[in-house]
């Protein structure tokens, strides 16, 4: 083997720890990504990462306050009179309860399931306190205490 093969063998054995602590400081840069909720409305989806979570652990006061500011850059979905509207979360959303609120109040009791179907016309009904065009639809996880919430807007089509 030659000096010349050698030196290159050094530098490739070089360049690929460098590319690879390289890889590893990006990826550790990076948020863990959260468990994700899902809205339906025939077939159209969205979903969305958790505005606020901290690894399943409780929030506090003000985390729970600044949430309330970032629900209004909620994604939205188009919902007509007469369609269902599917709330699908991720396990372990399910695992730890969930609530689903809108606009603010608490619109359903707690669930362990990864899936629930309401009615369209309930999230435009005076009887219910979401009268109007756009409601804004939380899905909270946990009840007591809040361990993570999702936000959404669903729009009268």
């Amino acid at each position: 083997m030659t000096t010349l093969q050698s030196a290159v063998r050094r530098r490739r054995a070089v360049a690929a720890a460098g590319a690879v602590s390289a890889g590893l400081l990006v990826l550790s840069a990076c948020e863990k990504p959260t468990p994700v909720a899902t809205i339906t409305v025939g077939q159209d989806s969205v979903n969305a990462e958790a505005v606020c979570y901290n690894d399943g652990k409780a929030l506090d006061t003000k985390s729970l306050t600044d949430c309330a500011k970032k629900a209004n850059e909620a994604k939205s979905i188009k919902v007509g009179q007469d369609q269902t509207v599917r709330i699908g979360v991720d396990p372990k959303i399910a695992d730890a309860g969930w609530t689903l609120l809108v606009n603010g109040r608490p619109f359903t009791d707690v669930s362990k399931e990864t899936y629930r179907t309401i009615p369209s016309s309930a999230f435009f009904n005076q009887q219910y306190g979401t009268e109007g065009d756009t409601n804004t639809v939380l899905i909270q996880m946990g009840s007591n205490p809040t361990k993570g919430v999702w936000s959404f807007k669903v729009k009268k089509a």
